[in-house]
């Protein structure tokens, strides 16, 4: 791929993240402080697994994409997100296949250690120094800025937790949404 297509893949992946940070804090804000009942959340909740699958599906394959065909090396904090995100595609797609809506304690503790992970990876790349990062002994650092976009805001790093974040909201609606103990 050549550089142009990769800037352009990278601010269509940066748009789609700022729109799932968007619909992640709107999505929260009527679940914890919203009326009882939301048509927007009554969607979410119906559509749940639709969402976290195509969430889930094209977080997979555009991880694949930059390390396969654009070659971008993941680093070692990335192997330990995909080890977590991966499986959410066979969860999310074989529960939309069976209509499976118990699927949400075995996604939900994936995606929470993904999350944990993907939390001090984006910690280290904003804030950290080349000096501390814990993947440098492989070759492959998380401190390299290989996709930087928006002013340096989105990133692989951002992308990941951006994901384990939607897809955790997601399950949150589907498990909280209407509930008594809210």
């Amino acid at each position: 791929m050549n550089i142009e297509t990769i800037h352009y893949l990278n601010i269509f992946l940066g748009i789609g993240a700022i729109i799932l940070q968007f619909f992640s804090v709107i999505t929260l804000a009527l679940l914890f402080f919203g009326p009882k009942s939301n048509s927007f959340l009554d969607f979410v909740e119906k559509h749940f697994l639709i969402i976290g699958f195509l969430i889930s599906l094209l977080a997979s394959l555009f991880s694949l994409v930059y390390s396969e065909i654009i070659g971008f090396p993941p680093c070692e904090l990335c192997w330990y997100q995909r080890v977590f995100i991966f499986p959410q595609v066979f969860i999310f797609g074989i529960a939309l296949w069976e209509k499976d809506k118990k699927m949400i304690k075995y996604a939900f503790s994936l995606l929470s250690v993904g999350f944990v992970i993907s939390v001090y990876q984006n910690f280290i790349y904003y804030f950290g120094n080349s000096s501390n990062v814990p993947c440098d002994a492989s070759g492959i650092s998380c401190y390299k800025h290989l996709v930087s976009e928006f002013g340096g805001y989105i990133s692989i790093p951002m992308l990941c937790l951006t994901t384990f974040l939607a897809l955790i909201v997601l399950l949150s609606v589907a498990h909280f949404y209407k509930k008594d103990n809210i």
